[in-house]
């Protein structure tokens, strides 16, 4: 799938997308977000893709909103700004729900400047590995306004409440090497290692159940909102998905099979093969 705004490969069941406006550091227009929540919904419908590499062509990951669609914004009718930017605040949200819930890993591989939204939206992926040349900004103070991508959702939870609020406040620059000493970026790599890691750790995260996966993943994003009660009435319904599954099901009786063999080896008086463990 490509499109002028985005570029979607699958290969070997990994998704990568590119966000592809790199004359204006793949900052986000209405039409980027349009053609980003289809590609998303695609990625999060189609079973033969199990991982999404999320990443930016050109100089930089994502340089947030589009500061020409705020323009058009404050010239609308005064009677006529807010409801805009309430049904702009829809789309935002349901593009950042959608990659933040999607049922299989996904990893931002930030190539360069993530600013605002863009920031938010590397947040918004189970892990972030970035380039020497990647820089984190939650700029939005500067433009007057608060972080609408699940910044202020996000950002506490990997980096604590107060350094949140640093950041948040003063919309400072975080380079490659802070970002991952503070635990905003989960590795660092060289700028041209970084889709082939990404895409390298994004299969070794996929190896096993997708079912499994999937559901762990939906438990544990909502586990610092839920009570130690809640969490396992949840893990208790989805383990017994998880027993009726194709994955259980074969996992379980290759690993029995495999013990069978063991045992009649041994009792034939041979031995079982080297390195062979339960």
């Amino acid at each position: 799938m490509t499109t002028s705004l985005i570029e979607l490969s699958v290969t070997d069941g990994i998704a990568t997308l590119l966000l592809n406006r790199p004359d204006k550091r793949n900052a986000m227009s209405d039409d980027m977000r349009t053609a980003f929540i289809q590609a998303l919904e695609r990625i999060s419908a189609d079973k033969a893709i199990r991982a999404l590499v999320l990443s930016g062509n050109g100089k930089g990951f994502c340089a947030g909103g589009d500061v020409s669609g705020m323009e058009r914004r404050m010239s609308a009718p005064a009677g006529e700004i807010a409801f805009n930017g309430w049904h702009r605040q829809q789309r935002v949200h349901y593009a950042q729900s959608l990659l933040h819930t999607m049922p299989k890993p996904t990893i931002a591989a930030v190539n360069g400047a993530a600013s605002g939204l863009g920031a938010d939206t590397a947040l918004a992926c189970d892990f972030i590995i970035a380039s020497e040349a990647a820089s984190f900004t939650w700029s939005y103070i500067n433009r007057g306004i608060v972080p609408d991508g699940g910044g202020m959702y996000f950002l506490p939870r990997r980096v604590g409440l107060s350094k949140a609020k640093e950041l948040i406040f003063t919309g400072r620059k975080v380079e490659a090497e802070e970002a991952l000493r503070l635990g905003i970026s989960d590795r660092n790599t060289s700028a041209d290692r970084l889709l082939a890691d990404a895409q390298a750790w994004a299969a070794e995260l996929a190896r096993g159940s997708t079912t499994a996966l999937a559901l762990g993943k939906t438990i544990i994003n909502q586990t610092f909102e839920m009570s130690a009660e809640q969490v396992f009435a949840q893990g208790s319904q989805a383990q017994g998905i998880c027993y009726t599954s194709t994955e259980h099901r074969e996992s379980v009786m290759a690993f029995l099979a495999k013990a069978a063999e063991k045992h009649a080896g041994q009792g034939a008086g041979g031995n079982a093969p080297a390195g062979e463990k339960e």
